[in-house]
């Protein structure tokens, strides 16, 4: 089981233009180091956190509990000029958890709504015996010397795009997510997803956009430790210790009905 939070700005939009319209550089440095701050809190439980739309991020949470939820959001109440409501989830693939942390929070009130604010909202919570994550890092051959070095900006980023949208479409069909890391990298919780029907994702995205990638898949009770294998796993083929496009490791955290 796979434990997905979403963290949503309380009344967000509203607040931007109250009084007045704040300027706009203010908001994107408020939205980058609350993404950070709630990063750095969440990887401190061995968790992880995607930006989505910057008022909203997903984060795999496998190993926090409630409490570990509303420390949080005590912790950006006293700091910051917002507040932050949480929905949690869990389930067999990320998509369907994500999807019930979703409902949990919708259902406590709307996004923009000024009733509603700092709501911790629990649909379910992934048991530690149960607690299970796996996570794909996804590469881009070959950007740098073909792209980066000798087109201009952004088109190598129009292409980046080009790929990650391929990707998401392909991946949320397996209940699997994806998310831009930088450069041209991709970070996919893909809880249920094996490696043969990644590779045949990622082959065929070479068939019909002629955009190649490699991958390491990473499995582990935890968020953290999933990512580092996947990071393990593509130094291994960057590196030539793996002949294939996709390699996967797994630590001895693993629930034995996953392995």
């Amino acid at each position: 089981m796979i434990q997905m939070s979403l963290i949503q700005i309380d009344n967000y939009g509203p607040w931007t233009v109250t009084p007045a319209p704040r300027t706009e550089s203010d908001l994107q440095i408020l939205q980058a180091e609350l993404y950070a701050d709630v990063q750095r809190q969440i990887a401190a439980k061995k968790g992880l956190v995607f930006y989505t739309r910057f008022d909203n991020m997903l984060a795999v949470t496998n190993g926090l509990n409630k409490e570990d939820h509303m420390r949080i959001q005590r912790s950006i109440r006293n700091r910051y000029p917002i507040t932050i409501s949480i929905g949690v989830g869990a389930a067999e693939t990320p998509y369907e958890a994500q999807k019930l942390a979703t409902e949990a929070l919708q259902i406590k009130g709307g996004a923009q709504s000024k009733e509603r604010k700092e709501i911790l909202a629990i649909d379910s919570l992934v048991k530690e015996e149960e607690s299970y994550v796996q996570i794909a890092h996804i590469d881009i051959n070959g950007v740098t010397e073909s792209m980066t070095d000798i087109v201009p900006a952004f088109d190598t980023n129009f292409l980046v795009n080009k790929a990650q949208h391929y990707l998401m479409t392909k991946l949320i069909e397996k209940g699997a997510l994806l998310f831009f890391i930088g450069g041209d990298n991709f970070m996919s919780p893909c809880n249920g997803l094996d490696s043969e029907e990644l590779l045949n994702i990622i082959e065929e995205l070479k068939e019909e956009i002629n955009i190649a990638h490699k991958a390491g898949i990473g499995r582990s009770n935890n968020a953290e430790d999933a990512a580092y294998l996947a990071d393990l796993g593509l130094e291994e083929i960057r590196n030539g210790g793996n002949e294939e496009i996709i390699c996967l490791l797994e630590d001895d955290k693993v629930p034995k009905d996953q392995t």
